[in-house]
């Protein structure tokens, strides 16, 4: 049977010929159907969510429970060809699929454009103890572009064991998807981002200068659902006198496993950092690190890691690191945690 002759007779019904879903009166429920002619829904979403949902029905990525299973009917070779038919809705070139969104690293910039709200804390272990809390926001523009906010908070304590708080340097970040090949496994892009002197530079919550920043990111698929991120970029300050130019370049390399094909994923990775300011030597952090999936859509994920100084070990501090990611475009933070 054919891939279009098998969604009429096993999805139409639902989904509609045209995939945009048949209206609520025809299907006599009032869950909202998927529209996989809107490629900004369906783009981000990869193969492997929508073959676990077709074959294990809705409550494999926690939907609804009225999306049935076809795993004991369909065989994969039939399931893969209904997958290639759906991907079909989307009649507009030049969105980039989501099996090129990789794991995020806590340091490395994915070349991906997302919809993601990202919360990281950043603890430093005394005698100089920090707590530095930062909120981004990321926001997809069309097809390829990305806007984002990056809100870092402070708490410090000094030598004679005070406590100082307050806002950090605010940046803002523009990204653009130049190249993507999903057979290739490969997406290129490139940003520019500043940051603004918005913290109090005496209690050590900010640089006192503005900085503009240039950067690149590649994403490439590697073997065995592995994958490798690069991220290079420099910097150049408003004020010379308050900070020196820099080079920085980041590389994340890692390997997702999902549990039963379609379950929680584990993706372990390790970042390796460099940095160099005009005139000083490098700087060198590895920083090993796991996220793993916690919502059963896999759209709330936690990510904690360590950052290890390789250069002057004993004048800088190792950082624990953790953050909680959620992708809002796929739903409310609580929802799809269990199938309803």
């Amino acid at each position: 049977m054919t891939a279009e002759r098998l969604f009429q007779t096993a999805c139409a019904a639902c989904h509609g010929t045209d995939g945009k879903g048949q209206p609520r009166p025809v299907v006599g429920f009032d869950t909202a159907l998927p529209d996989f002619a809107d490629c900004a829904f369906t783009t981000p979403e990869t193969d492997l969510d929508w073959w676990s949902v077709v074959h294990e029905g809705g409550r494999a990525r926690a939907l609804d429970r009225r999306m049935p299973a076809f795993g004991g009917v369909l065989a994969d070779a039939e399931i893969d060809s209904l997958i290639d038919h759906l991907r079909g809705f989307c009649a507009e070139p030049g969105w980039p699929r989501g099996e090129l969104n990789f794991p995020r690293a806590f340091f490395t910039e994915k070349a991906f454009p997302e919809n993601e709200a990202v919360f990281t804390v950043a603890i430093e272990r005394p005698p100089e103890a920090s707590i530095d809390p930062q909120f981004l926001f990321e926001q997809r523009i069309g097809r390829r572009a990305q806007y984002e906010i990056n809100v870092p908070l402070a708490f410090h304590r000094d030598l004679g064991g005070f406590w100082s708080r307050g806002l950090g340097d605010v940046s803002l970040a523009l990204k653009y998807a130049l190249y993507d090949s999903l057979p290739r496994g490969l997406i290129v892009s490139a940003g520019g981002e500043v940051t603004l002197p918005t913290g109090d530079e005496a209690a050590g919550r900010g640089g006192g200068v503005t900085i503009f920043e240039g950067s690149a990111m590649v994403g490439k698929a590697l073997p065995r659902a592995g994958f490798l991120q690069v991220h290079a970029g420099f910097e150049v300050p408003a004020d010379a006198a308050k900070a020196g130019k820099e080079i920085h370049w980041r590389t994340a390399i890692g390997k997702t496993f999902n549990a039963h094909r379609w379950g929680r994923a584990w993706s372990p990775m390790v970042e390796v950092l460099g940095a160099k300011t005009f005139g000083a030597p490098i700087d060198w952090d590895i920083v090993p690190q796991l996220q793993v999936s916690l919502s059963g859509l896999q759209h709330v994920l936690l990510n904690a890691g360590l950052r290890i100084p390789v250069h002057q070990p004993l004048a800088r501090s190792r950082t624990v690191m953790v953050y909680l990611l959620w992708d809002w475009f796929d739903g409310s933070f609580f929802s799809h945690w269990r199938a309803r």
